[in-house]
């Protein structure tokens, strides 16, 4: 029966490994993927998904305005789709999220999402957001702090190396602009003293 997954996690846990080794399994087993990423992440090059271990995939590119679920109701008409796997799923729209759900239920294909679950101001991303919500199965994906712990939060870096506080939501880059961390250190960014939090 096919499901609706969210892989979720803070940066540099793995997550487009895992999808890529996700699809290779399938494809060696003879079965077809159809993979997807978001078009306002070009950093691998457009269409492309690329792990920070050196491998990569051709990719099929969405924007926040395309029809996923007509995308990928035309593509699974001209051949038969085993999979659909879609990289930076924090910049899916809540009508898209929908979309997958119609994917799963209706044409009876499995969908795997991977993204980012939070900003680095500690809020939900859209696309994770009702993920969260309508998924039929939350996986996470761990990395960790440079203290040891869980990071399961983001901070933005300016180029001096210093935390920043405040700016657009989605500002695209790697290891240049962020840091993984765990709570505990983003705490001491964002919530200056427990006195906010009594």
């Amino acid at each position: 029966m096919a499901q609706l997954y969210f892989y979720y996690s803070a940066m540099n846990a793995g997550k487009s490994t895992s999808l890529l080794q996700s699809s290779y399994n399938y494809r060696e087993r003879g079965m077809n993927t159809f993979v997807l990423t978001a078009a306002i992440d070009n950093r691998s090059g457009v269409g492309k998904v690329s792990s920070r271990i050196g491998i990569e995939s051709d990719a099929h590119i969405f924007s926040d305005t395309d029809d996923l679920a007509e995308m990928i109701g035309n593509i699974h008409q001209q051949q038969k789709q085993h999979c659909i796997l879609i990289d930076e799923s924090q910049f899916l729209s809540k009508q898209q999220v929908r979309q997958l759900t119609y994917v799963v239920d209706i044409l009876g294909i499995p969908v795997l999402c991977y993204g980012i679950k939070t900003d680095f101001q500690g809020e939900l991303f859209p696309g994770s957001q009702y993920l969260l919500a309508w998924a039929d199965k939350l996986v996470e994906l761990k990395t960790i702090c440079h203290c040891g712990r869980k990071a399961n939060m983001i901070l933005r870096m300016d180029e001096n190396g210093q935390a920043i506080q405040e700016g657009a939501q989605v500002e695209i880059g790697g290891n240049e602009t962020y840091v993984s961390v765990c709570r505990k250190h983003f705490r001491k960014v964002f919530w200056d003293s427990e006195e906010e939090l009594r």
